[in-house]
């Protein structure tokens, strides 16, 4: 006896809108705790990594997590916010979180990232999913359904 499982049929939408929402959201708080703590603080941790112009990525970072993490929440601009936000990580994996390896000691390697990565990375290559402001203003387009007859 076999089972078949099927698919809903807005799986794969309602994945990338689980993600967006997710991601975002937990982007939006990062960055919401960068600026109540202090972006000067951020910067000279920065500064402590070797990063050029500390000051200006601390901003940028901040505010990248914070605005596009809304962004993501409300599905605008979703595929170019989830791509500069996977950019960001890759870069805080080669200037922080690498060199812990992936688990690290105390817990704090590099596997958080990945794992905000793959959720970017849905985003990314599905698009935000049809409840998106991208979808209301005909930046996205739901694909074409295609039906067997």
């Amino acid at each position: 006896m076999s089972t078949r499982l099927s698919t809903p049929s807005g799986g794969p939408g309602i994945a990338a809108v689980i993600a967006r929402v997710v991601v975002g959201g937990m982007m939006f708080f990062h960055g919401l705790d960068k600026l109540n703590s202090g972006v000067s603080g951020f910067g000279e941790g920065l500064t402590g990594m070797g990063v050029p112009l500390p000051s200006v990525a601390a901003w940028a970072v901040t505010l990248l997590e914070l605005v596009g993490g809304l962004m993501l929440v409300v599905g605008l601009l979703a595929r170019l916010i989830a791509a500069l936000m996977t950019l960001e990580l890759i870069g805080a994996i080669v200037v922080a979180t690498g060199a812990n390896g992936l688990i690290g000691q105390d817990g704090v390697g590099y596997e958080r990232d990945l794992a905000y990565i793959v959720g970017f990375l849905v985003v990314v290559l599905s698009g935000p999913g049809r409840p998106s402001l991208d979808h209301m203003l005909g930046i996205e387009r739901a694909p074409a359904v295609q039906a067997t007859v």
